[in-house]
């Protein structure tokens, strides 16, 4: 496997780090992430300029990227940020309008927002579950946690007709949504189908929808990369700086094997994600992205709480950034199946092998 960077995607994150650094640092980021709309209109607009969603789809699409190191490249640098804005809802939205043989110059270039209505309440992760009816034209149901809903001007859902899965879309005006901000920051929300009207997109959608949710998994793997590459780096300046008894805590034998661990697990769960993504496309794309969640859910719980530990008080307080970066490294867990969820899903695969 070739490890080595091209040149396109170390300009591209070497442009998205400089925008998000200066333009979109923790303090603008904590002002808008837990406030309606719960993200920046205006620093979304800015994120389309610079060409970040057009990354997340090959040329033949109309994008200059498309692979699973594209969008790890992107994802990364948002995670190292903590970024807010709804750019995994974009993501998914695409790989669903691919697969349909959709016009992608309003989601690429941004003009267009959209959002990915899958879980329920009754089945928050599963596709065989999934309630919500498509009869007539109109769609019936409600989408629960659904990411970047707030102000979406495109709605996709899935949903069953005739015992057939789907996905089909609707105005974003039309279905009734109940915005809120997640605990960690950033927009979601119920959405209300009540006979609404709706456009059939993939009218069998089964595998879209799959691999909508490994695009997903994939670009949430590699979001917590880049938060934990941030928190331990923090840590590590911490640990450097910080004194006790007259000494830097650095220099406790007990904190630096900690740190150690923490660094070995950021580690493992950064060349999983790297393995995740060269298999985008083949036949161990949905196997692999659910071995990198299972890992990276671990890993990441145990980076929030030790970063947090060896800080002490300050790092439970809201003005000290760390915070919020354990806050998102916990919740990234239970965005698109959890821990067990996907060990499941890896068991099941071994089993069916």
């Amino acid at each position: 496997m070739d490890f080595e960077v091209s040149d396109d995607r170390r300009m591209l994150a070497d442009t998205l780090s400089r925008f998000l650094s200066s333009d979109y640092d923790i303090a603008a980021r904590n002002k808008v992430a837990y406030a309606a709309p719960y993200h920046s209109p205006e620093k979304w607009a800015a994120l389309c300029e610079l060409g970040t969603l057009m990354a997340l789809a090959p040329e033949e699409n109309g994008g200059f990227g498309g692979t699973g190191f594209d969008v790890t490249t992107v994802f990364q640098e948002l995670g190292r940020a903590l970024c807010p804005e709804p750019v995994l809802a974009q993501l998914m939205a695409i790989r669903l309008l691919m697969a349909a043989g959709e016009d992608l110059e309003g989601p690429l270039s941004g003009t267009t927002r959209y959002a990915v209505a899958i879980g329920e309440l009754s089945a928050p992760y599963t596709l065989d579950l999934i309630e919500t009816e498509a009869s007539g034209g109109t769609l019936t149901g409600r989408k629960s946690v659904v990411y970047g809903a707030p102000g979406a001007d495109r709605i996709l859902v899935a949903a069953m007709a005739g015992g057939t899965l789907g996905v089909y879309e609707v105005d974003g005006s039309d279905a009734r949504v109940t915005a809120y901000g997640m605990i960690d920051g950033g927009p979601a929300g119920e959405v209300f189908l009540d006979a609404t009207q709706a456009r059939t997109v993939l009218a069998d959608g089964a595998a879209a929808l799959q691999d909508a949710l490994d695009w997903g998994t994939l670009a949430l793997c590699a979001e917590a990369v880049g938060a934990m590459d941030w928190s331990f780096a923090t840590l590590l300046d911490y640990l450097r700086t910080r004194k006790q008894f007259g000494k830097r805590i650095g220099d406790f034998q007990a904190l630096q094997h900690r740190a150690v661990d923490v660094s070995i697990e950021i580690e493992q769960a950064r060349s999983i994600t790297i393995l995740a993504a060269s298999r985008m496309g083949t036949p161990e794309q949905s196997r692999t992205c659910s071995m990198a969640k299972n890992l990276i859910g671990r890993a990441a719980k145990l980076t929030a709480e030790e970063t947090i530990q060896m800080h002490g008080g300050i790092a439970m307080t809201w003005e000290y950034p760390l915070s919020h970066y354990a806050k998102r490294l916990t919740m990234l867990d239970a965005q698109l199946g959890d821990t067990d969820f996907h060990l499941e899903r890896v068991m099941a695969a071994h089993m069916a092998a």
